[in-house]
């Protein structure tokens, strides 16, 4: 395969996807689609993509920039659904595949239970696309991408098992146990060690590119270091992901502003590549089926049964197991009355997509074993690639009418929402207030007393108005619990003036520009601080304290880029 294929591949699959973004339709279905009719026009090349290519290359860097973007708090609340799908269910579904296969096939068990692994863990891509454009509860869509980032760690650890189990015609439960809790330990602890390694170090950097650039090799260390221990990589990428992301308002404005567009690039090209990759191999897959012993009737005759049985299964797991959302795991900190709901339930239990873990380890199973062909091969990378496409076109088609059709949305999480900001907002008019305070004699020194104290009644009035004003249009509800004394609804909505830092900043000469200029830096900061405090203390969701640190930093951005910054003493 040339070089020029693939990158035609990709500059077509960018393509699809671009036009999807634009209309609003769920671009790995298209994608995928779009690879198989093109996968039949003549002359189109075998596109053989190494599977190690996929695993070490493709997939590191997806976990990644979805841990970064998960919340940790979500997660660990979460902590228990999520172990109840990304752990539970793979394994359940694994097994059950294996059992059908090994029915049907009459192969070693360890060669059936390869064919489950491969097919058993979801892919939260395009379910999530889904869930965002039809905006699905924080809660499902965080049970829907923690899952995702686990299962990939069950899957690939089982695959790997029933592979030396496959080899070597002998294997135990305890030795399968044990390779998994490695995998677990030094994975978790491996990924951990390094996210607090990276995060010391870009604390300490200034240049918000080199910083950016530590962030895009992480995953592919966390990944590899810790598959040369012996754990596993996927969960070692999660880990760092999620503690960098935690962190990541510890780190300076620019790196966040430099790393989501970065992140959310690699995503599109990637996600595209890999979906259009699954497509254009499909007809590819049929033919090797055809040369084989087995026969194409047969082998999609199989094929379907597990189709069936993949889609089975979940559905019967997710209702039978929902007791175990009822628990309250140790350390995990969910709150009462947080299980999902019946119609909740069945949203999750049609969202199993199969993605790239599917893809890249049907591709890695090995032509021989023992210099023995593999049994059933071709069958077996029929079925995984019969399950991937399927649940991508049966349940992603299908999914925006269950979700409708069952009416789960977030409306009451969008005023949760307002509600936690606008309270937000007042706490930090206080941290603001506290701020200008412990600034004054500095203030009084650069400017003189009483410019000093104008200043400070300008800009902490200026501060406090704008809260109060955020807060009635935020929380109309709530917004006279939230006001301060002697300030009426219709005082605060007068507040949207232009007074801000910036105006007494313009009207300071000089030395006190400037000065004022690292006030506005300091009252940034402690608007920071309060934000993490609360997100923190569990009284800011992470997506509302993400949309508001991102205002915090174009602030800080234009701060940054403004002429008295350029000024010198």
């Amino acid at each position: 395969m040339h070089h020029v294929h693939v990158f035609l591949l990709v500059a077509g699959a960018v393509l699809v996807a671009a036009g999807c973004r634009r209309r609003g339709w769920s671009a790995p279905l298209v994608v995928v689609a779009t690879g198989i009719v093109v996968s039949l026009v003549p002359g189109v090349p075998r596109f053989d993509v190494d599977s190690e290519v996929l695993l070490e290359f493709v997939l590191p860097p997806l976990l990644y920039s979805a841990a970064l973007s998960s919340s940790y708090r979500d997660f660990r609340s979460a902590l228990n659904s999520i172990t109840r799908l990304g752990v539970g269910l793979v394994l359940v579904s694994a097994l059950a595949v294996a059992l059908v296969f090994w029915w049907l096939e009459a192969v070693p068990f360890a060669v059936a239970l390869v064919l489950g692994a491969v097919v058993a863990p979801p892919d939260a891509v395009a379910a999530a696309a889904v869930g965002r454009r039809l905006g699905l509860p924080r809660r499902v869509m965080t049970l829907l991408s923690g899952e995702s980032l686990i299962n990939d760690a069950t899957s690939l650890t089982l695959y790997k098992v029933a592979l030396t189990g496959a080899a070597t015609g002998a294997w135990a439960l305890g030795s399968g146990l044990g390779t998994f809790g490695l995998a677990v330990v030094v994975g978790v602890g491996g990924g951990l060690a390094l996210g607090w390694l990276v995060h010391v170090l870009r604390l300490r950097l200034d240049d918000p590119v080199v910083a950016s650039a530590v962030g895009f090799l992480t995953p592919f260390a966390a990944y590899w270091g810790t598959e040369a221990l012996g754990g596993s990589g996927v969960l070692a990428v999660v880990a760092a992901g999620l503690y960098l992301g935690h962190t990541s308002p510890r780190a300076g404005y620019a790196t966040r502003l430099y790393q989501e567009p970065l992140w959310s690039t690699a995503d599109l090209l990637l996600e595209a590549f890999t979906f259009a990759l699954i497509g254009v191999q499909l007809p590819w897959v049929v033919r090797d089926v055809i040369e084989s012993d087995q026969g194409l009737g047969h082998g999609v005759v199989v094929s379907l049964v597990v189709l069936g049985v993949a889609l089975a299964v979940r559905p019967v797991y997710v209702f039978a197991t929902v007791w175990f959302d009822d628990l309250r795991l140790p350390g995990s900190h969910r709150p009462a009355r947080d299980a999902l709901s019946v119609r909740e339930s069945a949203v999750v239990s049609w969202a199993g997509m199969r993605g790239v873990v599917t893809l890249a380890a049907a591709a890695a199973i090995p032509a021989t074993l023992d210099g023995e062909p593999f049994p059933e091969r071709a069958t077996i990378q029929l079925a995984a690639y019969t399950v991937a496409i399927g649940t991508l076109l049966l349940q992603g088609l299908t999914l925006p009418g269950v979700i409708t059709r069952l009416g789960v949305g977030s409306a009451q999480e969008a005023a949760d929402d307002a509600a936690q900001e606008a309270a937000v907002r007042v706490a930090t008019a206080d941290a603001v207030q506290a701020y200008f305070e412990s600034r004054r004699p500095q203030l009084a020194q650069a400017m003189g007393a009483q410019q000093a104290d104008d200043a400070i009644t300008r800009l902490s009035a200026g501060w406090r108005a704008r809260a109060a004003a955020a807060a009635v249009m935020l929380d109309p509800e709530h917004a006279d619990d939230l006001l301060p004394d002697g300030v009426s609804r219709q005082d605060a909505s007068r507040a949207l003036g232009p007074l801000d830092g910036a105006s007494a900043e313009r009207l300071a000469p000089g030395a006190a520009g400037r000065k004022i200029h690292s006030v506005r830096a300091g009252v940034i900061a402690a608007q920071r601080e309060v934000l993490m405090a609360h997100r923190d203390a569990g009284d800011l969701d992470e997506a509302v304290m993400r949309r508001m640190m991102r205002e915090l930093d174009l602030e800080e951005e234009s701060m940054a880029s403004s002429w008295i910054a350029r000024l010198r003493d």
